[in-house]
């Protein structure tokens, strides 16, 4: 790693440099030099002097920095003297720059500052072109402007040679001043100077830009600025709505500016073409109360201090974003923060010590904890802990001329932290003495009045870190003057040495900042003149001070008292070992002190308060975390298509451990940078989609379900994605509370992809007031791969893959692992097939062809006809899969096929059947292949038959049953009923066959155990006597279907059958009694119904084929059947949620009542007897409680 300088300033602006190879820190060498703050780059520092000037300092490097300085000499052709300057009235200046519209005489140019020199005299350059030249560097032309050769010519009337000086940049290593800038008026008086903007070049850090504030609230923008002129050239000012105060320029195109008012202001439209932008916005303080005083800024970061002395951070900070999106509070009280190289922060705070923040990465921008800068100072070895560095009143032996006479004192308790680190409060001594370290205290000064409680309350006042006319302007007008005490010059009387009271003793804080440096400069030269000091006693007050000539400056027995840092050319990060960068320093948790420490204290006592703050609790500070990386997003307007986008997961933990995240996704549109973001506890389901054989996936809000348009992205691999998966869902689960596997009430549901999803119910589900809407329900993805999967509230969970192998769900069941318990993942394969389509029309020529109609479908698609689909183009359904068989035709498809698989119509589209009639002009054929799928989850295989449906007995959420009755069907249609099967064995034993007299395709067990089955040719039948003790049950009633309608599939509650036809229709069975299970006749409820799922509540949920109004959106949609109740059993409408490729949903383990709410009391008493309630039942049948 390279060697970097950490920058600071005291409040007598002396600057001093910490390397991250030394250990001590290094004044400059100008020790006239006085500067108020300083702002660092790669490789230079810039700083504002007591003169409101500005200073640079290039750091020194083997490269010298040297410029060219070139002129070009013109001459013409004549007949009498041949070429000559004396040159045509219409023509360019005898000497001139390259175009020839400026003149440039050799005795024009003149060295900018005296931090340059010339190399040597002007010589000419012998090149023509870059090749070196016979002609004495002429270059000849017809006329001017030309192109220019060396060669010349019959023609050739006009003739140049270029002019070329080198001069030398000597100021490397020191500070020097910006010159002024003729005949423009400089911006000056400059209050605050940030340097930034280097990593927007190509080449970082070798274009870095500056920008200036004036007293006068204008800013200013250096320009100019290059690898060989290191000064800049001019100053160009900025447009403002309002009077700005300060500004922090980032190494990336983010720049704030604070106030006047205590808002900020952030400029937009940063770039290379436009350094200086385009507008402005305003961003509002984090806290009314308390307005803002200073703001940094980094790559992707935005730290701020309000007046309080409070440090926040800015969230969703981008290039994208520069506006950001919420605040973060952060614990530690500053004066100041800077962002340095990295996203690094430093700080000054509030006890005048440096601060650095630990812990800060790429992951985690807001760090977790302060430490601080214990460095050597001077020629001694001891670190300088924060209580050090401390301007004692005993220590003074300068001039502080404090000018601003209207500068608030702070109240007595300052704001407890918020940090990560042990970051604690300490008290304040009650007493400082001004005299020396030495001087005793008279005793009467020693007893104060303890503070009122209403000085207590009062908010400490800001104590800028700037020169005094700042402080006067931000701080408040409305209160009297205080006044402060003199001392007596030497030779006078002595008196009692006056002593200024600390917080503890007036619930004030004295403004150490307001320093004037001029003052004390005059100040120092009046000392060493012999003079006395006079000055305005209302306006400042004066002290004694020493001479210059003292080896140890104000404040150097015990270290600078800092007012400043910058850390913008500190190359450091939060793994770098550093020697002054120590988490174990002394005193590191002293981030609330008071700003004046009293220099007589002594060991004993300094210890007792390190005692004292040891004792005190530590407080949880705010954190953020980030998680970047890039994606493919599939842009939501038209022409759509996938997008290289950034993307940023950012997470906010809160003092009290609560969580907040926001997803960030960062695109470019018409060479404009622009964000989406969606807040995570927003979010309502992260679904793996089928795009384009990519690794995509969908992130769905209760908004983009209504509007059916979810975020869809796409990741570079697998790994990417189930990364990012798993990230998010974690984030969604611990926003919501949910942890751990699903719990036994959960709704199952599977996508046309076949993962498997799991919603957690609430009371409000199936409230029949005030339900819970159907796209608010949020849905986790659950390991595993089925096209079915049924549960009931016992937690027993089954489920059927595309392949018809049958799995058991082997969790938890909502209970929480502990460290002991193996969680035993079992491998799970599935198969499913492919198709596409090959169509041909018939012709009188040829007979059956693929040359088709220009109107005609492709002549190789998928079933809808409305896509293309070959067998070269055709793969996978997603890049999980692998292919396991070679292309077939496919002679199992519904309306039959002739010998060779073809099926035959009169048209496009309509019903296709197995053979060819006279009528038939097309036909299609099915071609298929398998691929397969390999995973390991919670899912154990149930061998060894192949199963087509599933069905388990609901329950209510008191019931208790030793084994739960689960019927299916086998692939062939037979029904089989699993014996032995319960909570601690949930694939049961073995299999029962129960005989039927055709094969059956769908089959439902509900309340009581009534038994519903469909057979394949859409017959209804009943299962009668079916119980505990036989669980097969004795015979088959057949139940009659709706007219001219055929039953597809069917599901049974608690008390209420529903079924689905072939045309999507949703049918009720009515009459349903104990005595006549059977039911009397069927209802018709709905159409566009896929599949139903009746719970243990008599809830109705089904897979809609399609919503209503989109019908681009791919078919499958949750759908919840609303006002489902005793009275009403058919429910009142349809409440559409999650969409876009759902396969099945289960809601037959939801057994979560809303608690009934108190009947009101009677106002008179019931005029007949009172009915005993009736006893509780338990599927069906009347159990006592």
């Amino acid at each position: 790693m390279p060697i970097t300088l950490l920058w600071a300033v005291d409040v007598y602006g002396r600057v001093y440099s910490l390397s991250t190879a030394g250990q001590r820190w290094e004044r400059a060498d100008d020790m006239l030099l006085e500067l108020k703050r300083v702002t660092a780059g790669k490789g230079r520092c810039w700083g504002i002097g007591c003169d409101h000037h500005a200073y640079l300092n290039m750091m020194p490097s083997e490269t010298p920095i040297r410029y060219r300085e070139e002129t070009y000499e013109n001459q013409r052709w004549n007949p009498v003297d041949s070429f000559t300057d004396t040159l045509l009235p219409t023509d360019r200046w005898p000497w001139s720059d390259v175009t020839g519209m400026n003149p440039q005489p050799l005795h024009s140019f003149e060295l900018p500052s005296r931090s340059w020199e010339w190399e040597g005299d002007w010589y000419v350059d012998q090149t023509c072109g870059g090749e070196p030249s016979q002609t004495g560097g002429w270059e000849y032309a017809v006329d001017f402007p030309a192109n220019f050769s060396p060669d010349k010519k019959w023609n050739s009337c006009v003739r140049r040679r270029r002019w070329i000086r080198y001069r030398r940049y000597i100021a490397q290593g020191t500070w020097a001043k910006i010159p002024l800038d003729n005949p423009r008026k400089p911006p000056l008086p400059l209050c605050d100077i940030s340097c930034g903007g280097w990593e927007m070049s190509d080449q970082s850090g070798r274009y870095p830009y500056l920008w200036g504030v004036t007293q006068q609230g204008q800013v200013w923008f250096r320009e100019g600025i290059h690898p060989r002129v290191p000064e800049g050239s001019s100053w160009e000012e900025v447009d403002v709505p309002k009077e700005v105060a300060q500004l922090s320029a980032g190494p990336g195109d983010l720049l704030w500016a604070v106030l006047w008012d205590g808002n900020l202001l952030v400029r937009t439209g940063l770039s290379l073409d436009s350094p200086t932008g385009t507008s402005w916005t305003e961003v509002e303080s984090p806290v009314k109360e308390a307005e803002v005083a200073h703001v940094a800024v980094g790559v992707s970061v935005v730290w701020v201090v309000t007046k309080d002395y409070k440090v926040w951070f800015r969230r969703g900070v981008n290039s994208h974003n520069p506006c950001g999106s919420g605040w973060i509070s952060i614990g530690g009280e500053m004066i100041m923060v800077d962002v340095g190289l990295n996203d690094q922060v430093w700080a000054v705070g509030e006890d005048r010590g440096l601060y650095f923040r630990m812990g800060v990465t790429s992951s985690e921008p807001s760090g977790n904890g302060w430490i601080p800068v214990s460095a050597q100072w001077g020629s001694s070895k001891e670190i300088i802990p924060p209580r050090k560095r401390h301007a004692a009143g005993g220590q003074l032996k300068q001039v502080l001329s404090c000018s601003d006479s209207e500068s608030e004192l702070g109240p007595t308790d300052p704001p407890h932290n918020t940090s990560d680190t042990p970051v604690l409060e300490a008290a304040a001594p009650s007493v400082v003495p001004l005299g020396g370290a030495d001087t005793p205290t008279p005793p009467h000064e020693k007893t104060e009045e303890p503070p009122s409680a209403s000085q207590q309350d009062v908010p400490k006042a800001f104590i800028p870190a700037s020169d005094s006319f700042i402080n006067s302007l931000i701080s408040d007008r409305d209160r009297a003057p205080t006044p402060q005490p003199s001392i007596t010059e030497e030779g006078e009387d002595p008196s009692p040495v006056p002593i200024l009271p600390t917080p503890e003793a007036t619930g004030q804080d004295i403004p150490w900042m307001n320093v004037d440096l001029e003052g004390a400069e005059a100040a120092r030269s009046a000392q060493a003149g012999g003079g006395l000091l006079s000055v305005d006693g209302g306006a400042c007050a004066t002290y004694s001070l020493g001479s210059l000539e003292t080896s140890q400056g104000v404040g150097e027995e015990d270290g600078p008292v800092w007012t400043w840092i910058s850390g913008g050319g500190c190359d450091v990060d939060a793994s770098s070992q550093i020697s002054w960068l120590s988490p174990t320093g002394p005193l590191t948790s002293s981030l609330s002190l008071t700003p004046v420490q009293s220099a007589a204290w002594s060991e004993q006592q300094r210890q007792e308060h390190r005692d004292e703050i040891s004792k005190k609790p530590l407080e949880r500070s705010h954190s953020v975390w980030v998680r970047k990386g890039a994606l493919r997003w599939w842009r939501d307007w038209k022409p759509q298509r996938w997008v290289d986008v950034g993307v940023a997961l950012e997470q906010s933990t809160k003092s009290d451990g609560r969580k907040d995240s926001i997803f960030f996704v960062y695109y470019m549109q018409y060479d404009e940078k622009k964000y989406l973001h969606v807040f995570i506890h927003e979010v309502t389901a992260l679904v793996p989609v089928l795009r384009d054989g990519l690794y995509a996936f969908a992130v769905y809000t209760a908004q983009r379900t209504r509007q059916r348009w979810p975020l869809v992205l796409a990741a570079q691999s697998e790994k990417d994605m189930n990364d990012w998966l798993s990230l998010l869902s974690d984030c969604c689960c611990e926003c919501r509370g949910i942890s751990g596997p699903p719990s036994r009430h959960a709704l199952w549901s599977t996508t046309s992809k076949g993962d498997v999803m799991v919603h957690e119910p609430s009371f409000t589900l199936e409230a029949t007031a005030h339900t819970h809407s159907c796209d608010l329900m949020f849905w986790r993805q659950v390991p595993g791969h089925l096209r079915c999967v049924e549960s009931n509230s016992l937690g027993l969970v089954w489920g059927i893959g595309w392949d018809g192998t049958a799995w058991a769900y082997s969790g938890h069941y909502g209970q929480q692992l502990t460290s002991g318990d193996a969680v035993e993942l079992h491998q799970q394969t599935d198969v499913r097939s492919v198709h596409v389509y090959e169509n041909q029309r018939w012709n009188p020529m040829t007979g059956y062809t693929d040359k088709g109609l220009p109107t005609d479908r492709p002549m190789w698609s998928d079933e809808s006809g409305l896509k293309e689909c070959t067998k070269g183009s055709t793969h996978p359904p997603s890049p999980q899969w692998s292919w396991v068989s070679e292309w077939t035709v496919d002679y199992n498809v519904t309306g039959g096929t002739d010998k060779e698989g073809w099926q035959y119509a009169a048209d496009f589209p309509v019903t296709f059947h197995g053979h060819k009639t006279i009528k038939d002009f097309v036909r299609r054929r099915r071609w298929t292949r398998k691929c397969k799928i390999t995973l390991r989850a919670l899912w154990k295989q149930v061998p060894p038959i192949a199963l087509s449906d599933i069905s388990l007995m609901p329950c209510l959420t008191q019931s208790r049953m030793d084994q739960v009755p689960v019927w299916a069907l086998s692939d062939k249609g037979d029904v089989l009923c699993r014996l032995e099967v319960s909570s601690q064995n949930p694939a049961g034993s073995s299999w029962l066959h129960v005989g039927t007299d055709q094969p059956f395709k769908s089959i439902s067990i509900g309340g009581a155990s009534q038994v519903w089955a469909i057979a394949k040719d859409g017959a209804v039948f009943y299962r009668g006597s079916v119980s505990l003790q036989n669980p097969a049950g004795e015979c088959w009633y057949h139940i009659p279907s709706p007219p001219r309608q055929t039953l597809r599939q069917l599901s049974v509650g608690r008390t209420s059958v529903f079924a689905v036809d072939e045309n999507g229709n949703l049918w009720y069975r009515q009459g349903l009694t104990p005595s006549y299970p059977q039911g009397s006749a069927w209802e018709l409820i709905s159409n566009n119904v896929t599949k139903v799922s009746v719970g243990p509540l008599d809830q109705v949920w089904i897979i809609a084929d399609g919503v209503p109004g989109f019908t681009a959106e791919t078919p499958g949609a949750v759908c919840h059947r609303v006002g489902v109740g005793p009275m009403q059993p058919k429910g009142q409408s349809w409440d559409y949620g999650i969409g876009g490729g759902w396969e099945h949903i289960s809601v037959r383990g939801n057994s979560v009542e809303a608690p009934r709410a108190p009947h009101p009391p009677q106002a008179a008493p019931p005029r007949g007897p009172l009915l005993a309630p009736p006893p509780a039942q338990a599927n069906g049948n009347a159990v006592g409680v």
